[in-house]
């Protein structure tokens, strides 16, 4: 039986090694991953008719939304990105995201929108949220950067209206996460 101190140790030596085959992707692997992603997104998006999808910018070699972003503009529909909430620690709100919306750089070196309360949609409006995620294995889990931000934000999601699905490369996945009590399993994970 694994004691919460492994537990953690075996998690976090699982996010430097697939962070790190994750970084040694090359450029055109990088790019044909993101094509595949958007297909599947685009696809699974006009079958549920989502009009408001929560994406995230890539980083740290994760799969490029970009690509997916723009083509959702072009359909006219509407593109939240995540933003921490200045008061709910380890909380995040949804901003709309358009191509002229103010960024700034967040404590993560991430970029974010500017916070306007005016642009922030709440959780139970949202049609997909499409998650970040360092590994996950074939039951849904998900592994993340360690921070808790997405799990906080899926804590119920099944109480909501969105449907939470996990974005990755196929060297992500691992046969079996060890899992924590507070970790929120996908309903599903698109594979680049």
């Amino acid at each position: 039986m694994q004691t919460p101190s492994s537990t953690a140790q075996l998690r976090q030596q699982l996010r430097q090694h697939i962070r790190e085959t994750r970084q040694n992707l090359t450029a055109l692997q990088q790019q044909q991953a993101a094509q595949r992603i958007t297909q599947q997104a685009l696809s699974f998006i006009e079958q549920h008719q989502a009009r408001n999808i929560a994406l995230y910018l890539a980083v740290d070699g994760e799969i490029a939304t970009q690509p997916l972003i723009e083509q959702l503009w072009q359909q006219g529909k509407n593109v939240y990105l995540p933003v921490l909430h200045p008061f709910c620690k380890r909380h995040l709100l949804f901003l709309h995201y358009l191509p002229d919306t103010p960024m700034k750089q967040n404590k993560y070196g991430i970029f974010e929108p500017h916070l306007n309360v005016q642009n922030v949609l709440p959780l139970e409006q949202l049609d997909v949220i499409f998650t970040p995620l360092v590994a996950f294995d074939k039951q849904g889990n998900r592994l993340g950067m360690g921070g808790g931000f997405y799990d906080r934000t899926l804590q119920h999601w099944q109480q909501q209206r969105f449907i939470p699905i996990g974005l990755a490369h196929q060297c992500q996945q691992v046969d079996a996460l060890p899992v924590e009590s507070w970790d929120m399993p996908l309903e599903r994970i698109f594979m680049g």
